[in-house]
């Protein structure tokens, strides 16, 4: 049987491919995305990147009913926003089998919280698998997806930032064959009203209570026996953590962790002398185990914060400091590297105007995030998917419209298509006059540059009619829309101050690719005449990479600039020009 070396993330593509699934869907989110990109190479699954998660599962759910093996990934905080299709679709259950995946990012290495998502499965009252290398990540696709067949219910697969992407040896095996199930019209299964619901939720119970029998003796959850001293309940990366620096010791590992195996645990902590639960984030496990009267040690030892490894678990509970082998190391304390946006990016004018304007700035998650940083330091709030406009209108009526006037709410072209079109339809139906800048870089890029409606592009790269971004803006009540370069700063600065002050609502596209999509420069790189610049640090003020500070003088590494001329923009000095320019 062949092996590869996959990430967490390939390999469920893999199981997905394997398990006969023929739809998949997904809004990008690390440290989800590489699985749909992954599965949009197989031919014989659809796959979509959906405007935001709600309809990602939405799509998933109609393709299950209609009778396909369907997966529909995203990250922990997307589960937040497709939750209300999800905890009704536990009500309906499938008809083709679909699994959830949640990625979950302990240590938030790329998110606003770290939301642990196995109580969404327990809210939700559905069956929760954890995958703790690349080979159970693949293999658990289609364990979930026979468990959501069986047992009529989606599956949630949890992973975490490890699982997804580190590499681990896969078993590849062939696809199955499974056939398109017949669909039948069954309003009393998937019409919610509240006659049938009711009837469904006595379902829902029932299933609880056999997915507890299946719990108990289902291979996902296994006993290694050890030394009886010690006994560590675990699951997901925890388990190769403990084992790692446990040795000898008898372990619990459970694939199963939603609904917990009680008799399995009972019986477990019953051999064993003392039991620890290593498990990351909140004492999910812990919690429920401690709940039956059993005497367990967890979060007084390990943190419910970040992420684990074989060094914290061996420190807290062994009281050994260990060192594990790395590929390489580093001798020298490295400087500090805090994140900024590339040299070139448009956004960068964006938020310089706007500090300059001293404007109170509600941004949303993306790259413009990193406007929060200094230099530009000019986001005042930053929520969630979708939320800086809603969060400009509720200052607004907080604070009245002369506060308006110094409010702009900030937001991408992918985020905007995810969930903003709905926040500033509410600033129209309920009178707000706030400014909302929306900085169209053509592409969903701190994930890595994904295609979204307004791009026209899909996963597979077909051609689609992209959305006409003003038309939309105006279609819904918006009078006042206009579109710039965010290049031209001074463009820029006047079309701000024009419509901040207007009585009504406006919205100002800044349109300008990712410098990152073409990675030809923007044009000539720019020099610093040395006798001109005065030590001034204005260009400085733009937190541009490729702009140093040396010898009281500013200098531009020409390997780094773009080209993109802002810094000749804010030096009012003539002393930056394009290199070859200086002197005439």
């Amino acid at each position: 049987m062949k092996k590869e070396l996959l990430t967490g993330n390939e390999a469920i593509a893999r199981g997905a491919y394997e398990a006969g699934v023929t739809v998949a869907t997904a809004y990008p989110g690390t440290p989800s995305t590489e699985i749909i990109e992954t599965i949009s190479q197989y031919r014989d699954i659809y796959a979509e990147w959906s405007p935001n998660e709600k309809v990602a599962l939405e799509v998933g759910i109609g393709a299950s009913i209609a009778g396909a093996r369907v997966l529909v990934a995203m990250k922990h905080v997307g589960v937040n926003v497709a939750a209300d299709p999800l905890l009704t679709f536990s009500y309906t259950g499938v008809n083709g089998g679909l699994v959830l995946v949640s990625a979950d990012d302990p240590g938030m290495h790329s998110s606003q919280n770290e939301q642990d998502n196995r109580f969404y499965g327990r809210f939700a009252k559905i069956p929760v698998l954890e995958p703790s290398d690349s080979q159970e990540a693949k293999d658990f696709v289609r364990i979930a997806l026979e468990i959501s067949e069986q047992f009529d219910t989606p599956v949630m697969l949890r992973i975490t930032t490890r699982i997804a992407h580190s590499r681990s040896p896969v078993e590849l095996g062939e696809r199955m064959v499974f056939s398109l199930k017949d669909y039948e019209k069954n309003p009393r299964k998937y019409v919610m009203i509240p006659a049938y619901a009711r009837q469904r939720h006595l379902l829902v119970e029932q299933r609880r209570k056999a997915l507890e029998d299946y719990s108990e003796k289902t291979p996902l959850n296994f006993v290694e026996w050890g030394d009886h001293k010690l006994g560590v309940i675990t699951s997901g990366v925890s388990y190769q953590y403990a084992r790692e620096v446990m040795g000898n010791v008898s372990y619990l590992k459970l694939g199963m962790t939603n609904p917990l195996p009680r008799k399995l645990i009972e019986d477990f902590v019953k051999q064993v002398d003392e039991v620890y639960v290593v498990e990351e984030l909140e004492p999910f496990m812990e919690e429920q185990i401690r709940s039956w009267g059993l005497k367990v040690i967890g979060k007084d030892l390990l943190p419910r914060t970040g992420e684990l490894s074989p060094e914290l678990v061996a420190e807290k509970i062994l009281g050994e400091n260990i060192k594990t082998e790395v590929a390489a190391t580093v001798e020298e304390e490295l400087p500090m590297r805090p994140p900024t946006l590339c040299p070139g990016c448009p956004h960068r004018g964006v938020f310089y105007v706007l500090r300059k304007l001293k404007l109170v700035v509600t941004g949303d998650i993306g790259c413009y995030t990193l406007g929060t940083l200094p230099p530009l330091e000019s986001l005042d709030t930053c929520i969630c998917m979708g939320a800086s406009i809603g969060t400009a209108l509720g200052m607004e009526k907080a604070r009245g419209r002369e506060f308006a006037r110094k409010v702009v709410a900030v937001i991408g072209d992918s985020t905007f298509m995810h969930s903003g079109i709905t926040g500033l339809l509410d600033v129209v139906y309920n009178l707000g006059t706030v400014t909302t800048i929306i900085l169209d870089n053509s592409t969903t890029a701190m994930t890595g540059h994904q295609d979204h409606p307004g791009t026209g592009i899909t996963v597979k790269k077909q051609s689609s009619k992209p959305v006409d971004l003003p038309a939309l803006i105006k279609a819904l009540g918006i009078e006042r829309v206009q579109v710039v370069d965010p290049y031209d700063l001074k463009q820029l600065e006047d079309i701000v101050r024009q419509e901040v002050s207007a009585d009504e609502p406006s919205v100002v596209i800044t349109r300008r690719a990712c410098i990152l999509l073409d990675k030809k420069k923007e044009g000539q790189a720019y020099e610093v005449e040395l006798d001109k610049c005065t030590g001034c640090k204005s260009c400085m003020k733009l937190g541009c990479p490729s702009i140093a500070f040396r010898e009281n003088t500013a200098q531009i590494d020409d390997t780094l600039c773009n080209g993109c001329g802002l810094c000749s923009q804010v030096c009012k000095f003539g002393a930056i020009r394009k290199a070859g320019e200086a002197g005439e």
